[in-house]
C-alpha cells in the first residue's frame, strides 16, 4: 500500500472514529425561559440536574449502546415550559440509553418535575423550586434544594439531604435517608419504604409532630419521644410533640428499621 493511500485510510478511520464520538451526544440545547417548568421523561438512562451560575437551562442528553443511533431526544418544550422525551421505534428492543444532564440556574427558581425514568437513578441538586423526580428501577438524589420536594422510587435507594421545604420521599423496595438543617415555616416531612430501612437526621432543635413507625424491624430515637410495644407481634411505634409542634414528621416501614436521631451542628427555625 502507497503512503498516501495509507494516510487516506487513516484520514477516513478518524473520521469515522470522530462521528461515531460525536453520536454519543445526540442532543444539547440552551433555553432562555426563566422560571420555566422543566419536565423529562426517559425510558433507560439516568437524570441528572445540577445547579450553576449561569443564566440559562442548559441541556445535554447522550445516547450511549449498540443501538444508540435508533434512540433520539424529543424537543416538546413551548412557551414557558421545557419539555424532553426519549423517543424509541416502536417494538424496538434496543440496546440503548440516554443521560440527560441539564444545567439549571441556581439563583431562578423553576418547576422541576416530573423527572422520571423506567430504568436510571435520578439526581438533583443545589437548585431552587419545586422538585419532583420518580424511578421505576434506580436511585433517587435530591440534596441542597430550597423548594417541596417529591422523590420516589419503585426498586432502589432515596435520599434526600438539606431540604428546605415540605419532603416526601418513598421507595417501595429500598433504604430511604434523611439529613434535616433547616424547614421552611410549615409542611410535612414523609420518609417511608415498604421494605427497607428508613434513617432520618434531624437538629436537636427539631419543632414537630412526630410518628414513627415499622411493622417488622427496630425502632430507634434520641429523641424524647414516647415508644409504644405490643404486647404481641414485632411491630414497633413512637409519637410525641417535640417543641411547638410546628411540623410534621413521619417515619415507617413495613419491614425494616427506622430511626430518628439527633444532630447539634445546625439550626432549626
Amino acid at each position: 500500500m502507497s503512503l498516501r493511500r495509507f494516510n487516506l485510510v487513516a484520514g477516513f478511520g478518524l473520521i469515522s472514529l470522530l462521528a461515531g464520538a460525536a453520536s454519543a451526544q445526540d442532543f444539547h440545547k440552551q433555553y432562555s425561559s426563566a422560571g420555566a417548568t422543566i419536565i423529562v421523561h426517559n425510558v433507560s438512562g439516568d437524570v441528572i440536574v445540577n445547579g450553576y451560575d449561569g443564566s440559562q437551562v442548559v441541556v445535554d442528553g447522550f445516547a450511549t449502546g449498540a443501538d444508540r443511533d435508533k434512540v433520539s431526544v424529543e424537543d416538546l418544550s413551548q412557551g414557558d415550559r421545557i419539555e424532553l422525551r426519549a423517543h424509541y421505534p416502536r417494538n424496538c428492543e434496543c440496546d440503548a440509553s440516554i443521560k440527560f444532564e441539564i444545567k439549571v440556574p441556581r439563583s431562578i427558581r423553576y418547576a422541576i418535575g416530573p423527572l422520571s425514568t423506567a430504568s436510571g437513578d435520578i439526581s438533583v441538586a443545589d437548585v431552587t423550586g419545586e422538585v419532583s423526580a420518580k424511578s421505576a428501577s434506580g436511585d433517587v438524589k435530591v440534596s441542597r434544594v430550597t423548594g417541596q420536594v417529591t422523590a420516589s422510587t419503585a426498586s432502589g435507594d432515596v435520599e434526600v439531604d438539606h431540604v428546605v421545604g415540605p419532603i416526601s420521599a418513598k421507595s417501595s423496595s429500598g433504604n430511604v435517608t434523611g439529613t434535616l438543617d433547616q424547614l421552611d415555616a410549615s409542611g410535612e416531612l414523609v420518609f417511608t419504604t415498604a421494605s427497607g430501612d428508613v434513617r432520618v437526621v434531624a437538629p436537636a432543635s427539631l419543632n414537630a409532630e412526630v410518628e414513627i413507625h415499622t411493622v417488622s424491624g427496630s425502632l430507634n430515637t434520641d429523641f424524647p419521644l414516647q415508644i409504644t410495644v405490643p404486647r404481641y407481634g414485632p411491630s414497633r411505634s413512637a409519637q410525641g410533640r417535640l417543641g411547638d409542634g410546628s411540623h410534621r414528621v413521619r417515619i415507617s416501614s413495613a419491614s425494616g428499621n427506622v430511626t430518628l436521631s439527633s444532630h447539634s451542628d445546625s439550626k432549626l427555625r
